[in-house]
């Protein structure tokens, strides 16, 4: 035999590179909250994710779109019919699969079992189980085979989800364990049956994303949700990766993997957030149903309740709702929870929709009396406090109930009831007030 026969004999039996590095492209969404409409700055909108989506893939070799949890729970669509039409509508986005986030539950566990049901595309639950470890949605993973590559997803939602995120009644029954040790529990179940291991995390940025990139070397990549800032870069921990983008629809991510498919890992990856503004063209079917829906809101939300002299949110917002609700209660002090502030006020006029967006839970308006002694610090905050003297304090019940992760402490009795929500309260405060500086 020749050398030259030979050696392309051997050329054959080799392994084509080729054949062991295969491309794999993960678009993803997170904490779209229900912002199925683009927003006061003329961001977002399902319609024109939905043709990101569509343009995005047709550049891809092989594709997965992800969803990262909290896609309920933000506008009246939502809030009215209780997350239904946003599952609906979601559908036409074209997930592969996603995960619970902490305001799925918002509406109890039952209807997040109605949501898995509703939804086209695997939604998972790894640790959220019941008394025989079975997962609250029925899939704690989904294995999904795309060019030519076994991807494994495991779904997971914050570890302290109930008593701090939602009040325990919405979750029991159901246990909600540990999301660093499910993960490492799953990874090792799926490292045989698959080439690349993916958590789509609805978690904490440092407890849990960090603690799994560092302590459970079987998975390439998280998809995370919670944060609604979007990481100003992707992170990256001996290779495994993890990616974040805005909420509200505003940003649509990219995440380019070259995966080694023997090694199960990865070769390399790139990671872009792509704007979803009005330079991308609806998709008109999604637009179609957005309207319908949007139809039925508008007559209950749409109308005029003040003027604002500028665009209003964060902290300077949480302010000014809580002087609504002592204003409004006769309190000398009020306290609203800055996860309780969802939205700005834009400047000009304000329709009621507004405070629907910015306070979109039905949390009543509760009350008590306390010495300035037994305040905790996130009620003095920005007050001079007598200690011997009685303060009535007006507060929203979700943090009265959940008030040792509000406010560090227990105790606090707030026994009296408005029966008020807290947004119609803020509705009718400015109503009299006409303008917000």
């Amino acid at each position: 035999m020749t050398r030259r026969l030979l050696f392309w004999l051997l050329l054959g039996l080799a392994p084509l590179p080729a054949q062991n590095v295969r491309p794999l492209t993960i678009l993803h969404s997170n904490d779209l909250h229900a912002h199925i409409v683009p927003n006061d700055l003329d961001k977002g909108g399902f319609a024109r994710l939905a043709t990101a989506v569509r343009e995005e893939k047709q550049h891809t070799q092989a594709c997965l779109y992800l969803n990262a949890g909290d896609l309920v729970q933000g506008t009246p669509v939502s809030t009215l019919f209780h997350g239904v039409p946003v599952y609906q509508i979601a559908n036409r986005l074209g997930f592969d699969a996603g995960t619970v986030g902490n305001h799925e539950f918002d509406y109890g566990w039952k209807r997040v079992q109605e949501f898995a049901r509703i939804a086209h595309y695997p939604l998972l639950s790894a640790n959220v189980v019941d008394a025989n470890g079975s997962p609250l949605t029925g899939k704690a993973y989904v294995i999904k085979t795309v060019g030519g590559i076994r991807v494994g997803i495991i779904g997971v939602v914050l570890g302290d989800l109930s008593g701090v995120f939602v009040t325990p009644d919405k979750v029991e029954p159901w246990r909600v364990l540990p999301v660093v040790e499910t993960v490492r529990k799953y990874a090792q179940e799926l490292r045989e049956r698959s080439d690349l291991i993916v958590v789509l995390g609805h978690i904490h940025d440092q407890e849990e994303v960090d603690a799994i990139l560092h302590q459970v070397p079987e998975v390439s990549v998280i998809v995370v949700g919670h944060n609604h800032n979007g990481y100003p870069e992707m992170k990256n921990v001996d290779g495994r990766v993890a990616v974040l983008v805005h909420g509200y629809g505003v940003e649509l991510g990219r995440l380019d993997l070259q995966v080694d498919v023997p090694g199960k890992k990865l070769q390399s990856a790139q990671w872009k957030r792509i704007p979803i503004d009005a330079k991308i063209q609806p998709d008109p079917k999604v637009a179609r149903e957005v309207a319908g829906w949007e139809a039925k809101v508008s007559k209950v939300v749409d109308v005029p309740i003040g003027e604002s002299k500028r665009r209003l949110e964060g902290r300077e917002l949480q302010l000014l709702l809580e002087q609504a609700l002592a204003e409004e209660t006769g309190a000398d002090l009020a306290f609203v929870n800055r996860g309780g502030v969802r939205d700005v006020v834009p400047e000009g006029r304000i329709l009621a929709r507004a405070i629907w967006n910015i306070q979109p839970f039905d949390n009543l308006v509760v009350i008590g009396t306390f010495k300035g002694s037994e305040l905790p610090p996130a009620i003095r905050e920005g007050h001079t406090i007598e200690p011997d003297r009685e303060y009535k304090v007006a507060t929203l019940d979700f943090v009265a109930t959940n008030q040792a992760a509000q406010f560090k402490t227990t105790g606090l009795k707030f026994p009296i009831n408005t029966g008020i929500l807290a947004r119609d309260m803020v509705i009718e405060w400015i109503r009299k007030r006409k303008t917000l500086p």
